[in-house]
């Protein structure tokens, strides 16, 4: 195991939700990013791409609708493109900041699909809301191609796509060449585009993996030491948001495990990170996963805050 081995998931807040927030929001999280690699840490990035993807997938369909001879992209296509435009500003940001350091270090950013269950139950009850709002109309146009749809109040009607977990890292060899020669990569952007192995063919899936539990899979397959999950918080709370809000140092995993059954984590937010950090601190004996918020990275690797999770 190598416990200066890092993999880094960064969260929604380091993205932003626009261009121009994203921008400005890479900065951020390139700047915490570098710090580790100052700090002689071995670095591989992971991101969410939660409303880039619904954005692109928006795009795609007005698209189709502007000009018919076009058919709407499929979920495993914006996924890819989400990968390279979010990889595209991370790591030139990285690398402005690795040479404003004086460190040079090439960064990679490496298109990644990740094999899914065709079985997972998942597919049987998608829940995850993306894209556009739709009209009755539209949403019965939907559900008549097979396709799942919710009603949001207010809103209108939206897409609800699988969230299966992730079996295979298609491209973890490529991964661990670039690690091998030194580069600081960029990998499995949301969770990897979703693929089904159909023979020699990889078929997109229409679905998207949660970013974070990839992240806890691909850190176990790298030998890393330690899983660092950078959200928009320093600490993980009992309680959040009540007045007996408690912030936790550090959590077993027999005690994160209880606190899950006990609903203490909010479902689209913290849930996935604790269920990640207690697969990949269970997984081996030393390994850890730390939860914190980007300001405070290199903080949270060094035991000053944050919450620890460990067996």
């Amino acid at each position: 195991m190598n416990n200066r081995r890092v993999v880094v998931a960064l969260g929604h807040s380091a993205l932003g939700k626009t261009f121009p927030e994203q921008k400005e929001s890479v900065k951020n999280a390139s700047s915490a990013i570098v710090d580790l690699i100052e700090a002689k840490y071995q670095v591989v990035i992971t991101h969410s791409n939660g409303p880039q993807i619904g954005m692109i997938h928006a795009a795609m369909t007005e698209y189709s609708r502007l000009e018919p001879s076009n058919t709407v992209a499929p979920m495993s296509i914006c996924s890819a493109m989400s990968q390279g435009y979010i990889g595209y500003d991370l790591q030139n940001e990285i690398r402005t900041e690795l040479l404003n350091r004086g460190i040079y270090k090439p960064v990679s950013t490496l298109i990644t699909q990740v094999r899914v269950d065709p079985f997972d139950a998942a597919f049987t009850h998608p829940h995850k809301m993306i894209g556009r709002y739709m009209t009755e109309e539209e949403a019965k146009a939907e559900e008549k191609k097979g396709n799942h749809v919710a009603f949001v109040e207010g809103k209108g009607y939206q897409r609800v796509i699988a969230a299966p977990r992730p079996m295979e890292i298609y491209e973890l060899d490529a991964i661990k060449a670039l690690m091998d020669a030194d580069q600081i990569v960029i990998a499995a952007g949301g969770g990897g585009i979703p693929v089904l192995q159909q023979g020699t063919r990889l078929k997109g899936a229409s679905a998207v993996i949660e970013k974070d539990i990839t992240s806890a899979r691909l850190a176990e397959e790298l030998d890393a030491g330690i899983l660092l999950l950078l959200t928009g918080v320093e600490k993980v709370s009992l309680n959040f948001g009540k007045p007996n809000e408690t912030q936790l140092d550090s959590m077993t995993v027999e005690e994160a495990t209880k606190y899950i059954g006990e609903n203490q984590f909010s479902t689209g937010a913290m849930l996935p990170k604790v269920e990640a950090a207690v697969s990949f601190a269970s997984s081996a004996k030393d390994r850890k996963a730390i939860i914190t918020g980007i300001d405070t990275a290199l903080a949270g690797l060094t035991g000053k805050t944050g919450t620890v999770i460990r067996c």
